[in-house]
């Protein structure tokens, strides 16, 4: 081995990688690494601009320059593909979510004896980074950090507890699972938090599932131009030009489609979008979800057609997939195997493939070009900034 070694890659987790195959955390490519493990700075090397990093688990790449960043959303996905020897037509330029752009996020806290601390947990440990400053979430969110805290430092027991934020139209739902908030005063406590913070809708848990404590007006979020009822917990792109990307993606790769099947619909971020020259049958399994998009369409009048359905259970089968001009997925970090193996055997020709885990999405992307379709397009994205948690949108035809 030579007295150095250069970083040419950065691993899944965010080591860098030499040629020879070592791995050393906070390597970035072009640093170069002696033999003892001392690591020199190249020029994609950056200064973090956060005082937490690198010990908030929050992000694990804000020592890399915008470039390599890039390179590495983008290598994580073509790597995947490349993995289970898939022709890519054409790869699509990277989409990466600049700072301050989370709208949703899930902090965690622990009453101490100075007051509570609150923050994202340590990388692989349940210590939390008592947060001071943040380069991910959207400032709406950021700006309540400092009044939870004093409210958990006040109300919370000897667990920790979850505080689960997303930002909405009406402004920002929060939900804390854990706090030990018993009696009038303390009830009285959390629906001054909610209005003195002016929460969109302000919701505890005790164990048995959120139950609303504040809610002056029902809380919607907007999908495209559609307000759709927002319930406790329900998914949501986590960055607003992220949606916007993979939105505009799906409608370029489903174009001239007159009918299409939305799998994993979710709230309907694709469907409203989809909808209007096309009819769109909107399919997912969370109950909740599926009432909340249903109440949309119908409100709107909209051609979206709901159904409640377990696509890992109950797939479309392969004759019901053949209906369809055109199918749009965007399923679980698991994938969407029993599906696609439907979608293979029917006389389907145009899919759209979301995924937020391009490990899964690669294993079905084989079994679809396995049964004649094509991977025209991939497009690699990175709503997650500074995370190693990367996403893509890609397109089949046959």
């Amino acid at each position: 081995m030579s007295e150095t070694e250069e970083i040419i890659r950065i691993a899944a987790r965010g080591d860098g990688v030499t040629a020879s195959g070592r791995h050393i955390s906070g390597g970035v490519p072009g640093d170069t690494v002696g033999e003892d493990g001392t690591l020199t700075a190249g020029p994609h090397h950056a200064d973090p601009p956060c005082r937490h990093f690198p010990a908030c688990g929050g992000c694990q790449l804000q020592h890399v320059d915008e470039e390599a960043l890039r390179q590495f959303v983008t290598d994580r996905v073509v790597g995947a593909a490349k993995a289970q020897d898939l022709a890519v037509g054409e790869v699509l330029g990277t989409q990466l979510s600049p700072p301050r752009s989370r709208r949703r996020a899930t902090l965690h806290a622990l009453k101490t004896a100075q007051g509570a601390v609150l923050g994202f947990r340590e990388s692989g440990s349940h210590r939390i980074v008592n947060m001071q400053e943040c380069h991910i979430l959207v400032p709406e969110l950021f700006a309540l950090v400092e009044p939870l805290r004093k409210l958990i430092g006040r109300y919370g027991g000897r667990q920790a507890v979850d505080v689960e934020l997303t930002l909405v139209d009406q402004g920002v739902d929060c939900t804390l699972k854990g706090i030990e908030a018993d009696g009038l005063a303390a009830t009285e406590a959390l629906l001054d938090f909610a209005r003195e913070n002016s929460l969109a809708r302000l919701s505890v848990d005790r164990g048995f599932g959120p139950e609303t404590s504040w809610e002056p007006e029902p809380l919607t979020v907007g999908l495209g131009d559609i307000a759709v009822p927002f319930p406790h917990g329900s998914f949501l792109q986590p960055t607003v030009d992220g949606e916007r990307a993979l939105v505009a993606d799906a409608l370029d790769f489903l174009d001239g489609a007159t009918t299409v099947a939305d799998l994993f619909s979710g709230l309907g971020t694709f469907a409203f979008a989809l909808a209007g020259p096309r009819k769109v049958l909107a399919v997912e399994a969370a109950r909740d979800a599926h009432l909340a998009c249903k109440a949309a369409a119908n409100g709107r009048q909209i051609p979206v057609h709901t159904l409640h359905r377990d696509l890992f259970r109950n797939p479309l089968q392969a004759d019901e997939a053949s209906r369809f001009g055109a199918l749009v997925l965007d399923p679980p970090r698991a994938g969407a195997r029993e599906q696609v193996v439907q979608i293979a055997a029917s006389e389907a020709t145009r899919v759209a493939y979301i995924s937020c885990n391009p490990v899964s999405w690669s294993r079905d992307a084989r079994v679809l070009v396995d049964a004649g379709f094509r991977l025209e397009k991939l497009r690699p994205v990175g709503q997650f900034r500074w995370s190693t948690h990367v996403e893509l949108t890609s397109y089949f035809t046959r």
